[in-house]
């Protein structure tokens, strides 16, 4: 660790005055995944951030992925996961263990940490307050025309209701929110935790969306930085592949988010230390802006 001298450190703090006034009261929603969550060190990080940024007056709202959490608990049990299309077909034994990791084991590991740091962070899945509605997902098969995909219960969102939230955050709490919806007759479904972010960003008028991930951000074909995109560029990055796999969710996700009225939409590296105030509270340009038009 490099230490700073202490007006250095002042001058830092200082620069970030003007960032700190303009997001003051403002709802910043922050997918929260990939080494971010499975490195110690990057999760200590993640939750020190939150807690600064909800002390400062933000109103900081996380949701969480898992994906290698639950990959390692379908391995004990002998199962392997299967993606189309970004999405993780989930049989009824897959439900299981995605509910008790996601629901249990990870939210329970974020909220203590937060905790910890001195935050008042609460769990939630799509059954608290009836948050997150769902029913299962019909994904177009692209080789049949007017076919459908059964991809078990993984789940679209038809509804977000937001009234346990808002509580949560006029009363000082941070919302952890694990992607698990429910239909009205009570089944529980899988939701891709970029998906819930950005219905969660919209409804609530976020400031902004952060979506952390394995990447220094959207990458061409040659693997360098695209820093900004709007939503004809996306469209041909779908199109010629560039844009596949899980960061096709995502960007859907996002691009969706700024169309819908979230006034910045970031794709960030949550593998770089401080990745979120490095995004939220400095002009340096960080990840890949993505803009509506």
């Amino acid at each position: 660790m490099i230490e700073l001298a202490p007006t250095i450190k002042a001058e830092i703090i200082a620069q970030a005055l003007p960032y700190i006034q303009k997001f003051h009261g403002k709802t910043i929603v922050v997918k929260y995944g990939g080494n971010a969550m499975i490195d110690e060190k990057l999760k200590h990080h993640f939750a020190r951030d939150i807690v600064l940024l909800k002390l400062v007056g933000m109103n900081p709202i996380v949701v969480h992925g898992g994906g290698p959490q639950i990959d390692s608990a379908l391995q004990k049990i002998g199962k392997s996961g299967t993606f189309v299309q970004g999405m993780r077909i989930t049989d009824e034994e897959t439900m299981e263990v995605v509910e008790w990791v996601l629901g249990g084991e990870v939210q329970q590991d974020i909220v203590m940490l937060i905790n910890q740091y001195g935050g008042q962070a609460v769990g939630l899945t799509g059954k608290d307050g009836g948050l997150i509605h769902a029913k299962k997902m019909q994904m177009p098969d692209p080789d049949n025309e007017g076919q459908f995909l059964d991809l078990g219960f993984v789940g679209e969102i038809t509804n977000i209701n937001p009234a346990l939230v808002k509580a949560l955050q006029a009363d000082a709490f941070i919302p952890v929110i694990s992607p698990i919806g429910f239909s009205d007759d009570g089944k529980a479904y899988n939701i891709n935790a970029d998906l819930v972010a950005g219905e969660i960003a919209k409804i609530l008028r976020a400031e902004k969306l952060i979506i952390m991930t394995n990447t220094p951000g959207v990458l061409d074909k040659n693997n360098d930085l695209l820093p900004e995109l709007n939503a004809s560029e996306i469209d041909a990055l779908f199109a010629d592949g560039t844009i596949s796999g899980g960061m096709m969710p995502k960007i859907a996700s996002a691009i969706d988010a700024a169309k819908s009225g979230v006034n910045s939409v970031h794709v960030i590296d949550g593998r770089i230390e401080h990745s979120l105030l490095l995004e939220i509270l400095t002009e340096q340009p960080f990840g890949t802006m993505i803009r509506s038009t």
